[in-house]
């Protein structure tokens, strides 16, 4: 067995886990505008980070949009994953592939889709004012919303695949036998389907998380230039400003608030699906 888990893991090594060091150690050296970059241990860096204002407000930003987002993922992919999971017919294959198929598709490209939409001179404005339901076109783009509603567009077939694929394995006598009992559709749902479903919640949540909090081309090309998320500001420290230190420091910020809120997230969840599951068996 260790044989055979040792190639992967040595790959695993040198794709992932290297690099990650090496970026590490960059975080810790400091910022000379002359010499770019000048070795040292410090965490001048990371304090900095957590000091400023500015980077607070944008690590705040990016976990509130990053969890409403979430959230909006989830309600909205619910219902499309319990469809998909139930489906009979011949077309489920061909159900899922439509699923599937925005993923064949770039982010950036996306982004732009919902440019050429939401544009005061896009698809939306242009059939409001053609209407003449509106005097002006509306802000649609470089706000909150427009970023949410890009993250939700790439996020979305994630989480209905994997909402689906738990679904699909819950017996569908369980909730027939609900039924018969008298509970009432959205009984059914709140006492037998979603608790059942409990573990494709949380890895389509922790799924969908990751990717939210470290989206860029839904944030920089919807939010506009005012609009600031941590990924974002991480290529601009290394892209624009040179400083490879702390945006490394910034990464790696990033990094650990997102892999902390992921493993309490997942815990809690767990721990109230497991607590579930022993109050079923007494």
């Amino acid at each position: 067995m260790a044989a055979l888990v040792l190639p992967a893991g040595l790959l695993v090594s040198m794709l992932l886990v290297a690099p990650m060091l090496l970026l590490f150690r960059i975080s810790l050296n400091l910022y000379s505008p002359t010499e770019m970059m000048v070795e040292a241990t410090s965490a001048a860096n990371y304090l900095r980070a957590v000091a400023d204002p500015y980077y607070r407000q944008v690590l705040v930003t990016t976990l509130l949009v990053a969890t409403g987002s979430t959230l909006l993922t989830l309600i909205l992919a619910f219902p499309a994953a319990y469809w998909l999971a139930r489906m009979q017919s011949r077309w489920k294959s061909f159900a899922t592939v439509v699923v599937m198929f925005p993923l064949l598709v770039g982010n950036v490209v996306r982004a732009a889709g919902w440019l050429a939409l939401l544009g005061n001179g896009g698809a939306i404005n242009a059939a409001l004012l053609g209407l003449g339901l509106i005097a002006a076109p509306l802000p649609l783009l470089y706000n909150t919303g427009s970023v949410v509603v890009g993250i939700v567009a790439v996020v979305l077939p994630y989480m209905i695949l994997t909402l689906a694929a738990v679904i699909e394995s819950i017996p569908r006598q369980a909730e027939e036998a609900a039924s018969n009992l008298g509970a009432r559709p959205l009984t059914v749902f709140r006492r037998v389907v979603l608790p059942l479903a409990l573990p494709g919640v949380i890895a389509g949540c922790v799924l969908v998380f990751v990717l939210c909090m470290n989206t860029y081309a839904s944030a920089v090309l919807l939010g506009g230039p005012q609009f600031k998320m941590m990924a974002p500001a991480v290529y601009d420290q290394f892209v624009r400003g040179n400083n490879w230190p702390f945006g490394a420091a910034l990464a790696f910020i990033l990094l650990g608030i997102t892999l902390t809120l992921t493993v309490v997230g997942s815990a809690v969840l767990g721990r109230r699906y497991r607590r579930g599951k022993l109050e079923e068996a007494a």
